[in-house]
């Protein structure tokens, strides 16, 4: 059985969302590593919210790959075998590079909260907005956003699995933008619980930002392959690696290709590393004879690694 191990990003967050690892002596250290390098009580935070507090770009960042690592730590110590490729869904490709030792934790904590400050202070918060579309193909969804735009940016962000995508950019734009889908027959045109529009164009400042620290934060060759979101491939060299880390704020996330992508290498099994099921589900919706599993708390960490 060949295995790959996928990380979630922005959106799996919720209040008390490591409650069924409470107990696990490496999660619960992991996030008291994280909390003394960030001057935030990380775990007080995922158990009691507020839930305002949790979907703030700046929190949310450092919280999901403390719970990426954390989950990813545990799954090791209970025997959890070593994969043939890791994933991570937007931010949770930083947790995925983490895992495969390209980038240490200490290194990437202070990292994300840049990226999420400099995402954040890209778009003053509340004139972005991102929502997902449901029900329409790829490029009925393109068409939408250029319907849409009126000279705004709106462009798709996320392509998670055939038939949901999500799409970024100005408010009003976006608002437009759920508006027209519901018009083509999308089946569910939803905001969003985020508050900067992550992978469209208003992110090129923000990811200038991120190229300027990237240069001096240290990154080695990964010892299994990431496959990262921009390019649905994976590198060895820490300067492509920066590339693709930096493309990734501006261009989409192409989950789809990604998943499809883990299959032609024949894998069979993927795990993911931290709450919530938003990976599994869109394994499970993209392609068949892939077996998707989700580590949603220790019991389930404890079922995965039988």
């Amino acid at each position: 059985m060949k295995i790959a191990v996928v990380f979630p990003g922005q959106g799996s967050q919720s209040v008390g969302m490591m409650n069924g690892f409470a107990g696990a002596a490496v999660v619960e250290r992991t996030f008291q590593e994280a909390s003394a390098i960030l001057g935030e009580d990380l775990w007080a935070l995922a158990a009691g919210g507020p839930a305002e507090a949790l979907n703030r770009t700046v929190v949310t960042q450092p919280l999901m790959l403390t719970a990426g690592v954390a989950c990813w730590r545990a799954w090791r110590e209970r025997g959890g075998p070593m994969p043939a490729f890791f994933a991570g869904h937007s931010l949770g490709e930083y947790s995925a590079l983490v895992a495969a030792g390209a980038l240490r934790f200490e290194d990437a904590l202070p990292l994300v909260r840049l990226r999420a400050q400099a995402m954040q202070e890209a778009v003053p918060e509340g004139t972005g907005g991102i929502a997902a579309i449901v029900g329409l193909d790829d490029s009925k969804v393109a068409l939408v956003c250029a319907e849409a735009a009126q000279g705004e940016v709106l462009e798709p962000a996320n392509l998670n699995s055939p038939g949901q995508v999500v799409i970024a950019g100005h408010r009003a734009a976006v608002e437009r933008g759920m508006a027209a889908a519901k018009a083509h027959g999308a089946k569910i045109a939803k905001m969003l619980p985020m508050s900067a529009p992550s992978h469209c164009s208003l992110m090129k400042p923000a990811a200038e930002r991120l190229r300027e620290r990237l240069a001096g934060v240290a990154l080695g060759a990964p010892s299994v392959p990431v496959i990262q979101n921009a390019d649905v491939a994976s590198f060895d060299d820490p300067d492509r690696i920066r590339q693709a880390l930096v493309e990734q704020l501006f261009r989409p996330v192409r989950w789809v290709e990604t998943v499809r992508h883990l299959q032609a290498q024949g894998v069979t099994r993927i795990v993911e590393c931290a709450p919530g099921k938003v990976l599994a589900g869109l394994v499970r919706r993209t392609v068949d004879g892939v077996e998707a599993v989700a580590i949603t708390d220790f019991a389930a960490l404890a079922a995965a690694t039988a």
